[in-house]
């Protein structure tokens, strides 16, 4: 099965991380180079801390093993285009762990792809048509694709060429059974899908079957106060269903703690720019196994790891 990207331990509900990252990706300028990113957005860290970066820009995925000063390329790199053996703009990737592959949103093709993980020359389309941001699979295999534009998220079930619409069920808007724009997901093990709704600066929730969702995070009525969002991105839940959220365009991490109604700044809250502890458009967020956090730092062509405080 898939593993998700948030730490299978309980994370403590007052945990604190250092406030100065270290770059295990990237961080050598925008560029083409193997020891550089180009505009970098999702990424997935494996269990033993391998890290699979969507390098939007290179059109490739690149694999970086911890303390590497090169990353490898592992999907794409035969310049962008449409063929099977080709990536164009890729936002997100997981592994698939059953069939040992890599799921890609291939946002510029329109298209959802399998890829081999280890040694493969090209890819398989699972979904066509679709422009996705972010995907995930459940604990049953099941694929979840989030569609920018349809402001909808749809569950593919393994072997299913169509899908079911699991959040946002009535167009464009700010309606409780609405989205505007999502960008990410995050899937629990009661099936509850959580969406970074980006357009309306807000996080949701949306139960198993529900056709209405709850806002958990962000979209206060006061504009200026800590606990909005502006253009949310990278979304993960812990055990304690916490949520962490990659605040784009206020270039910080923050907190929610279940039912929590008001957000706490965890990693940045600087500005923006380049030092160790500042944040430059962060927009993929995971945990590791140990519970330290990552985030691709876009802008920054890098990706930053937050360690633990013990």
């Amino acid at each position: 099965m898939v593993s998700m990207r948030a730490s299978q331990l309980d994370i403590p509900i007052h945990a604190t991380w250092s406030q100065t990252g270290v770059t295990v990706a990237g961080g050598n300028g925008r560029g083409k180079g193997t020891h550089q990113l180009y505009h970098p957005h999702g990424l997935f860290v494996d269990d033993d801390q391998t890290i699979y970066i969507a390098d939007y820009s290179n059109d490739w995925i690149v694999e970086w093993k911890p303390g590497a000063s090169n990353g490898q390329v592992v999907a794409g790199g035969n310049g962008y285009g449409k063929g099977d053996h080709q990536l164009n703009g890729p936002l997100d990737v997981i592994v698939d762990k059953e069939t040992d592959s890599l799921i890609i949103s291939d946002k510029g093709n329109a298209r959802v792809v399998k890829w081999p993980r280890r040694d493969g020359e090209k890819g398989e389309t699972l979904i066509s048509n679709v422009y996705c941001t972010g995907l995930t699979m459940d604990q049953q295999g099941s694929l979840y694709v989030v569609e920018k534009y349809g402001h909808k998220v749809d569950r593919y079930r393994r072997g299913d060429t169509q899908g079911e619409v699991v959040a946002g069920y009535n167009r464009e808007g700010n309606d409780l059974d609405q989205l505007s724009r999502p960008w990410s997901i995050f899937v629990d093990q009661e099936h509850s899908v959580y969406v970074s709704d980006s357009g309306n600066h807000r996080v949701m929730k949306f139960k198993q079957g529900a056709k209405k969702g709850n806002v958990i995070a962000g979209a206060q009525e006061d504009e200026d106060s800590l606990p909005e969002l502006y253009s949310p991105r990278g979304i993960v839940v812990d055990q304690l269903e916490t949520i962490y959220v990659a605040d784009e365009l206020n270039s910080r991490i923050m907190r929610w703690p279940k039912r929590a109604k008001h957000g706490s700044v965890i990693i940045g809250g600087n500005g923006k720019g380049s030092n160790s502890n500042q944040l430059n458009y962060p927009i993929g967020l995971s945990f590791d196994r140990h519970g330290n956090l990552y985030v691709v730092d876009s802008d920054n062509a890098r990706v930053q790891r937050f360690d633990i405080n013990i």
